[in-house]
């Protein structure tokens, strides 16, 4: 298993025209007709999502809203990056996303560690995958994760970067960013597993999954392709508890060549749901930088991804699965909520179908998993990569749906067109005979892509503000990387 346990040089295909059709405009907020006021309205939206859900007395940001359940710690580190980009673009003063960003690092600096399965926040500096919203200690049976630490990380550092003026609260969130950092023991989560602990061997090198108390380390560890490469960058730029290179080397990338491969005519690492080719670009700019193995294909991460992007726009366009409303125009797939198994075994297209709930949605040379659900951030959490085509399907999927789908906070997490079965209905969302299945919920961890990335195309914010972080430089550097921006940055050792 390859992707997080549930808790893209081609030529683009042809452009899509921005759809006319525009929905009412929702309290606050002006319709956007054209291509550019759309992307900042997305962008306000989504900001919005994070300042306004992200409790102030705890710093927890939701794993899903309006439900709210639970906090998830990677949907915070989400945030501490959203505060900045709404300093930026004047959406909020810069004081008061510097107060914000302040308050939240300092209760994850003080929130309690430790190694019991209750009361505590996390352990060895690592965080639980999700917390309680009433005191921000660890929810039910959830796993220490080092992924999710991992997003949250990239927050702290992007906020202890973008924060760099004289003055006494952001001296103290680059001061707070630098201990949670620093306090991180990546070797405990790479040296403690042996035997049948480990993935494959007893010498995996590899970096665990996650961690329980009283039952020690997950059976999966970050090997392969995908969004574990933010991990590795971390544990190896760490100034207290790093890995060596042998944990990319020999984990991480050693099963690269088996994740390469061709589809719908772009050769790139395979990985289905494109969060794996997201989610690490968030933070790190990997435009013309490569590591070996890149070197050896002649392209970077980068354009992996762009591939990636393009590969799913054309199943979109080709369609063999004949679901309703997939087009070169409204296609996506990635970790998303789905309209459940109430409606499983109906018949769409004259072909009976299985509906899942939440599921790591998405298509690849090796594995299709796909039950008629598109999901935005699929195509928003790759808007740099194709820009071209990633835009444009977002404003057709609103055009379509309406402001059933796109709404206060910009986009519910997913929709399905097939999925019409209004006497079956549907806990997770609402149903219509005609439109189909959209969810009820947004999800912190598909918010975050699309406003971080609509960013990053819109201006490099995020991109150049880490560029110059001297934990992600060091992290790059060890591993291997060389090229572009990196051989230019100022060395931190």
């Amino acid at each position: 298993m390859r992707f997080r346990l549930v808790s893209l040089g081609l030529a683009a295909l042809p452009l899509v025209a921005a759809c006319a059709v525009t929905p009412a405009a929702t309290p606050g907020h002006a319709p956007a007709r054209s291509e550019a006021a759309f992307s900042e309205d997305l962008t306000r939206r989504t900001f919005d999502y994070f300042w306004d859900t992200t409790s102030r007395e705890r710093c927890l940001a939701p794993d899903r809203w309006p439900s709210n359940p639970f906090s998830s710690i990677a949907a915070t580190g989400f945030a501490l990056t959203a505060f900045g980009i709404g300093a930026e673009r004047g959406y909020v003063t810069r004081e008061a996303a510097a107060v914000r960003t302040r308050d939240c690092l300092r209760f994850y600096w003080t929130a309690p560690q430790g190694e019991a399965a209750t009361g505590f926040t996390g352990h060895k500096g690592f965080f639980y995958h999700f917390l309680r919203n009433a005191d921000g200690t660890r929810h039910a049976n959830t796993e220490l994760s080092t992924v999710d630490t991992s997003l949250f990380l990239g927050g702290a550092l992007f906020a202890q970067s973008y924060f760099d003026r004289d003055d006494a609260v952001e001296a103290e969130i680059r001061d707070l960013a630098e201990k949670i950092y620093r306090r991180v023991d990546w070797a405990w989560a790479q040296r403690s597993r042996t035997g049948t602990q480990a993935r494959n061997l007893a010498d995996s090198h590899a970096i665990a999954m996650g961690w329980k108390p009283g039952t020690g380390w997950l059976t999966h560890d970050w090997v392969g392709y995908n969004e574990g490469m933010l991990v590795y960058v971390l544990a190896l730029g760490s100034p207290t508890h790093p890995v060596g290179k042998e944990a990319w080397d020999k984990g991480w990338a050693a099963e690269l060549e088996k994740d390469w491969g061709s589809y719908y005519g772009q050769a790139h690492l395979q990985f289905e749901p494109l969060f794996g080719h997201q989610y690490s670009h968030v933070w790190v700019d990997f435009r013309g930088i490569r590591d070996a193995f890149m070197t050896g294909k002649g392209i970077d991460y980068f354009e992996n991804s762009r591939r990636a992007t393009l590969a799913q726009r054309a199943y979109g366009a080709d369609n063999p699965g004949k679901w309703v409303g997939y087009s070169d125009s409204i296609w996506g797939w990635t970790a998303s909520d789905g309209p459940t198994a109430a409606g499983s075994g109906r018949a769409v297209n004259g072909t009976a179908r299985k509906f899942t709930g939440y599921a790591a949605r998405g298509v690849s040379a090796h594995r299709v998993v796909d039950d008629g659900t598109i999901v935005p951030t699929a195509a928003g959490g790759s808007i740099p990569f194709a820009p071209e085509v990633t835009i444009p399907a977002l404003m057709a999927m609103r055009a379509t749906q309406g402001e059933r789908l796109y709404a206060r906070y910009g986009f519910k997490d997913a929709f399905n067109p097939s999925y019409t079965f209004a006497d079956a209905g549907s806990r997770s969302g609402t149903v219509e005979p005609v439109r189909g299945w959209v969810a009820n919920d947004y999800l912190g961890i598909d918010q975050g892509p699309i406003l971080t990335m609509m960013e990053n195309h819109r201006s490099g914010l995020v991109w150049k503000v880490m560029r110059r972080n001297p934990h992600i430089v060091r992290g790059l550097r060890r591993i291997g990387f060389t090229g572009g921006w990196l051989d230019k940055a100022v060395t931190p050792d």
